[in-house]
């Protein structure tokens, strides 16, 4: 039986497992906390807490037998792979492992001006955060020179889906139209980071990196007025960034500005993107009735 074990289980590892589950795949992982670790048990996902600075013996234990492994766990401020500082031995000696995917972002490409980026483009994040996933992502990457491990890294886009994203933010009222000319963001539905980790299992290609995002890069403002329209609301009306009062946070998300390129997983994965854009994930989303 194949086992998918997954470091983090959040929003898109869940998504994953949920689906391959379906598939009569066993799914193991971590969770932050044990309340979380006990609500993923009783979905039949055998989950264990993990803090990301100790492994434990049943974090160790529950690694019997994997054959795929995702890491979606964020870096930390002093440790960019809190997975591999904590756990590099005990994945080195996987016997069982096909594939492992390390989940980065497409932050790691910095800023070029609204211009289009691939996975040739040379690295140069502007943020702390992204050059931390710079670091985790050639640390994986040397598990792969070194040891052999079937690694594969994934450059995500802004991820939205069932109770995530801009409908959500519209629905609680939190949604702003922040304006700044020529701003673009890419974005990926969480069924297609799935679907795309899941052809990459099925066409492994160690030491790979994918940009994984739809074909529809937009402003943002014009996908907060999209999201209103679909829910029958009046837009918020739009401000500019510089007058907007944002957090030092909320700014950082508008420092890089540009187009992702994901020619790649259609060409070598073979992926049909189910929603190729935000017009056909959102409503997708609505009719599932996200809340």
């Amino acid at each position: 039986m194949k086992k998918l074990f997954c470091f983090g289980l959040g929003f898109s590892a869940t998504t994953l497992a949920r689906s391959l589950m379906g598939e009569g795949w066993q799914v193991a992982g971590t969770a932050r906390d044990a309340a979380k670790a006990e609500a993923l048990k009783d979905q039949g996902i055998e989950a264990v807490v993990f803090d990301g600075t100790t492994a434990s013996e049943a974090l160790i234990a529950a690694l019997a037998g994997v054959t795929h492994l995702v890491d979606s766990i964020p870096s930390h401020e002093d440790v960019p792979c809190p997975v591999l500082d904590c756990a590099a031995l005990e994945i080195a000696r996987l016997e069982d492992l096909e594939w492992a995917g390390y989940l980065s972002t497409t932050g790691v490409y910095g800023n070029h001006d609204g211009g289009w980026v691939d996975e040739n483009t040379p690295v140069a994040p502007n943020l702390e955060r992204s050059a931390r996933r710079v670091a985790a992502e050639e640390a994986w990457l040397v598990m792969h020179e070194r040891f052999g491990l079937p690694v594969h890294v994934f450059r995500l886009a802004g991820i939205y889906g069932p109770g995530r994203g801009v409908l959500e933010q519209v629905r609680k009222g939190r949604a702003r139209r922040i304006v700044k000319p020529g701003q673009v963001f890419s974005r990926i539905h969480v069924d297609d980071i799935a679907a795309t980790l899941q052809a990459s299992m099925a066409r492994p290609n160690p030491g790979a990196i994918y940009n994984v995002c739809d074909d529809e890069p937009e402003e943002p403002a014009k996908v907060v007025a999209y999201a209103c329209e679909l829910l029958g609301v009046a837009p918020p009306e739009p401000v500019a960034m510089e007058e907007a009062g944002l957090s030092a946070m909320a700014k950082s998300f508008y420092a890089d500005n540009k187009r992702v390129k994901n020619d790649r997983i259609k060409s070598e994965l073979g992926v049909t993107l189910r929603h190729p854009g935000f017009r056909s994930g959102m409503p997708a989303d609505l009719a599932a009735g996200s809340t």
